[in-house]
């Protein structure tokens, strides 16, 4: 099957440049899928995976740098405690509103897990469904030493010099957005709480069982804390990063997800 075409596109929110890419399937009326990338994540570190992902759900994928990362502007301060909420409440209605998303399917990696269930929250009669990857649902000691072992890694320069790669002269900034956010005391009673029960869409939590960053506590809390249909999969022999150690398995379970999702509200 030939790869799908892909649009690069740069637009203003709030007086900042986002940067974003586009696949392209076809002119059928499914809602796009948006990708929401991990705490030192990019567009272009989705690698492969929006093409295909697009090819195997025949719909449209999205994938955007938030502020800060890959191609989008640099941020002039530190990230807050409240970034996820940031980027639900201020970004992502932004950004919605300048490619006139009428209706769309979230896919969120890691820490954009949680922006997804934030979004879906935040925007339910939009939101078609979610899926969530590695998602963290609240502060768990796994998480932070995960987190530590990686600071105490990125200590030494040429780790450091692997993030400039992706996201340039920003690099030491996104390393601090991630560590110095969730290791701070400030953080530690964070959890997807408050979003679950406002999610009006269904819902598919993935979860690597040797996931470094999180117990399979954490989709069971989101699982559980929907009121909607939800399903958590837990992958075997599977780390922080589904859609690269899994990727056949990750796309089959988010086509299948989304069709019997479409046949849900089509009922």
């Amino acid at each position: 099957m030939t790869p799908p075409d892909s649009i690069d596109q740069r637009i203003s929110i709030h007086g900042e440049t986002i940067f974003l890419r586009r696949w392209h399937v076809g002119d059928g009326d499914a809602a796009p899928i948006v990708l929401l990338h991990d705490s030192l994540g990019s567009v272009a570190q989705w690698r492969d995976f929006p093409a295909h992902l697009a090819q195997a759900t025949a719909r449209d994928v999205i994938a955007y740098d938030r502020r800060g990362f890959g191609e989008s502007d640099p941020r002039p301060h530190p990230a807050t405690i409240d970034f996820i909420d940031e980027e639900a409440t201020q970004v992502f209605p932004a950004l919605r509103e300048a490619l006139s998303l009428d209706r769309f399917v979230l896919f969120g990696h890691s820490v954009g897990g949680g922006m997804a269930l934030a979004i879906a929250a935040h925007q339910p009669d939009a939101c078609e469904a979610v899926i969530t990857e590695s998602a963290q649902a609240f502060v768990e000691e796994r998480t932070l030493a995960g987190i530590r072992a990686a600071k105490q890694a990125f200590a030494d320069p040429a780790q450091l010099q692997r993030l400039t790669r992706w996201h340039g002269e920003k690099a030491a900034w996104v390393l601090a957005a991630w560590t110095e956010v969730w290791l701070s005391p400030a953080f530690r009673d964070w959890s997807v709480d408050s979003w679950l029960p406002k999610i009006r869409c269904p819902v598919l939590a993935i979860h690597g069982d040797h996931d470094e960053f999180g117990s399979p506590a954490f989709p069971r809390h989101i699982v559980a804390g929907v009121a909607m249909p939800a399903e958590m999969v837990l992958l075997a022999d599977c780390g922080h990063v589904p859609h690269r150690e899994h990727e056949s398995l990750v796309l089959e379970l988010t086509r299948d997800f989304l069709a019997g999702a479409g046949a849900d509200q089509d009922g």
